[in-house]
């Protein structure tokens, strides 16, 4: 049977200091600008629309949180690596991200998005890079697995463990996810609800 989510809007932040004030933990989603973000939102709420499906990536520029089961935040963070996007505004990762990420207390654990069509980009691993040095607990979601036969999605995931485990010792939580096809839906709830009662 398929999880029950609750969810709404809470707040849109364009600095850390406007994120809510709470005890409750965020779980946040980040990745490329065009990586399906906000479909992952929509379907892990079921709430279609929810999370604004824009055809121009890139959209996301503030932190955005949503309450979900009045228990903790799903958090949807502005895309990074959009070239259409000036330099000054995205530099590598903005400040945005870069503020939150490394200085909110509140991050509790953090989703990496990456499409599973694409071999390892560099932007996604320098940004994996970033996480490991800081410290920041995190895993990664491939998505679009849809789009892919089997044996190339296994064929593109092992690769990228390849490439993930020339610098990592042990390999951060992996999942696939398919917003058309409520792909990894029930995995990644019942990951997160693991790690909110973890500590």
């Amino acid at each position: 049977m398929a999880t029950t989510v609750k969810a709404k809007f809470k707040c849109s932040s364009e600095r850390i200091s406007q994120v809510p004030k709470d005890t409750l933990k965020d779980i946040a989603f980040i990745g490329r600008s065009n990586v399906g973000k906000s479909s992952l939102v929509n379907m892990l709420t079921g709430i279609n629309g929810l999370a604004k499906v824009s055809g121009t990536p890139g959209k996301t520029r503030l932190i955005n949180h949503f309450l979900i089961n009045e228990s903790w935040y799903l958090v949807d963070l502005p895309g990074y690596g959009y070239a259409r996007v000036s330099k000054s505004t995205r530099g590598e990762f903005s400040k945005l991200i870069t503020d939150y990420v490394l200085k909110c207390d509140k991050l509790h654990f953090l989703f990496v998005l990456v499409d599973s069509r694409l071999e390892p980009q560099k932007i996604d691993l320098r940004f994996i890079e970033m996480l490991g040095e800081n410290g920041i607990p995190f895993g990664i979601i491939f998505t679009k697995a849809d789009k892919l036969s089997q044996a190339q999605l296994n064929r593109n995931i092992k690769s990228y463990s390849q490439r993930l485990a020339e610098q990592w010792e042990e390999l951060p939580p992996i999942f696939i996810s398919s917003s058309e096809k409520r792909t990894g839906r029930e995995e990644i709830l019942a990951f997160i609800e693991e790690c909110l009662t973890e500590c």
